[in-house]
């Protein structure tokens, strides 16, 4: 099948629209649960649960991103900023990065598995290892915050025209919120931070169990980040991996694993990306591509040029 093909496929709104009310309840209850339980191991099980949950929330603003949560415009962008309070970051920077990512897949921008000539292996390794354990997520909601409180703050951060801008993707990432709208971040970082300031409020939130909450989704959404496209081919749109996964859990993830299918046919939904996985591709699993991680980046390969 052609990249193109897919762009008629139905968008499941109300589907959509239940799971995420469903998802967010789900979010709320976790988080009251680990903030008001007196074991620290029920808390720790709510956390866990919080972890998964959120990833189903964050895979609908994924969809979000691209405009196949609700086929109206209007109300696919205002569920996509109420999903994104709770990752919680700004919908129009996500939309922003995201779609960055689809352009740099795998090109020397995004090749944070290999080391390239001139690396500099701590900063690669430091990288790596901040996706691997969760610290990457904490980027997120504090580089929304601050980018609505100093705007030229990651301007400065860009590292525009050196190795640290080029390697890390900072200059390449950073600088598309030069093109996007800053009132619309500012606005967003706002409801985010009211969203979370009301479910702070409305359930009696202790700051552990908020943080132990977070910190298992931070876990267990950077795990994924960069599984589904460690170690595959130097593509554009084939380097990622449809990942063999346990079923309850592509399903929590709403077939976010099938990311090989998605990078292909970005405007497919969700709920049919199971059509369009290559049956004749390799499909490693996830937790053999996540354990080979953790013994860091490797040497760039011989390769054609990336495409």
């Amino acid at each position: 099948m052609s990249a193109g093909e897919g762009r008629e496929t139905p968008i499941p709104a109300a589907l959509n629209a239940v799971l995420l009310v469903c998802a967010m309840a789900a979010c709320a209850s976790s988080l009251w649960l680990a903030s008001h339980a007196e074991r620290f191991g029920v808390k720790v099980l709510a956390a866990g649960v919080f972890s998964f949950v959120n990833n189903t929330v964050f895979s609908l603003l994924h969809e979000a991103t691209h405009g196949v949560l609700h086929p109206r415009r209007r109300v696919n962008d205002a569920l996509g900023r109420v999903a994104a309070a709770f990752f919680p970051t700004s919908f129009t920077m996500q939309r922003a990065f995201h779609l960055n990512h689809h352009r740099h897949n795998r090109t020397h921008l995004e090749q944070f598995d290999y080391f390239r000539p001139g690396d500099n292996r701590f900063l690669k390794r430091a990288q790596w290892y901040a996706i691997l354990s969760g610290i990457y997520w904490l980027f997120v909601p504090v580089g929304a915050v601050a980018f609505a409180l100093v705007p030229g703050l990651l301007h400065r951060l860009r590292g525009t025209g050196t190795r640290y801008g080029e390697q890390t993707g900072a200059d390449a990432y950073l600088g598309r919120l030069e093109s996007v709208p800053g009132a619309a971040i500012r606005a967003e970082v706002v409801l985010a931070a009211c969203i979370q300031a009301g479910l702070a409020v409305a359930l009696e939130l202790s700051l552990v169990g908020w943080c132990l909450c977070y910190a298992a989704f931070a876990i267990n959404w950077s795990a994924l980040q960069y599984a589904d496209h460690a170690w595959s081919p130097l593509h554009v749109r084939d380097g990622a991996w449809d990942l063999r996964v346990a079923a309850p859990v592509r399903w929590v993830f709403l077939n976010y694993h099938y990311h090989r299918a998605h990078h292909r046919h970005p405007h497919v939904p969700w709920l049919y990306l199971g059509r369009y996985v290559d049956p004749d591709v390799t499909r490693p699993s996830f937790l053999r591509i996540w354990l080979s991680m953790w013994r860091g980046p490797r040497p760039l390969p011989a390769t054609p040029e990336e495409r």
